[in-house]
């Protein structure tokens, strides 16, 4: 199998479920910091020592795959979207709220702004976090310019990023500064 097939060579690439798109379609750049926010908690997971927190992590990896073919797909063939395979549902928003509330329960958050950096794990979901937003930024975008754009998935990048910035909280484990005296 070759990695390459050339059909991007002039600007394009293919839709999920069919089409071809301009590279800077708004929807294309989204599913681009998509890719790019799996990819950051990749690192993450990798550099990740506590198993509990790795496996959180390797779970939003996987809704965010989903989060990609949702906004990558030919809005002509939306119904043909798998639920939680290719189309984020309110179940997954429910399951992000659901370990948020939890998080914050056990250790509630201090309220002043961070300056992350305490720790990799921390940087890294902190990274992840402004990665998530970026792709939220480009699909409201793409949804405000006339694209199809689930508003599910919208709210569960919103989501995401809160609870990446609870993890990065616990993962800092409470001795993060605050951004003045």
């Amino acid at each position: 199998m070759k990695v390459y097939t050339r059909t991007g060579d002039d600007g394009t690439t293919g839709r999920f479920l069919g089409g071809r798109v301009s590279k800077a379609d708004p929807l294309v750049e989204a599913s681009g910091d998509v890719d790019e926010a799996i990819s950051v908690l990749a690192v993450v997971r990798a550099s990740c020592t506590d198993a509990e927190l790795a496996r959180v992590v390797f779970e939003r990896q996987r809704e965010l795959f989903v989060v990609g073919a949702d906004l990558a797909a030919n809005p002509a063939h939306r119904d043909r979207l798998v639920e939680e395979v290719s189309e984020v549902t309110v179940a997954m928003i429910g399951r992000l709220e659901e370990l948020i509330d939890r998080l914050v329960a056990e250790r509630p958050l201090r309220p002043v702004f961070i300056v992350p950096g305490s720790d990799p794990t921390s940087a890294g979901l902190d990274l992840a976090r402004t990665v998530v937003r970026r792709a939220e930024r480009h699909a409201v975008g793409a949804a405000q310019s006339g694209e199809e754009v689930s508003e599910v998935a919208l709210r569960y990048l919103n989501r995401l990023s809160d609870l990446l910035f609870v993890l990065a909280r616990h993962a800092g484990d409470g001795d993060e500064p605050a951004s003045h005296d």
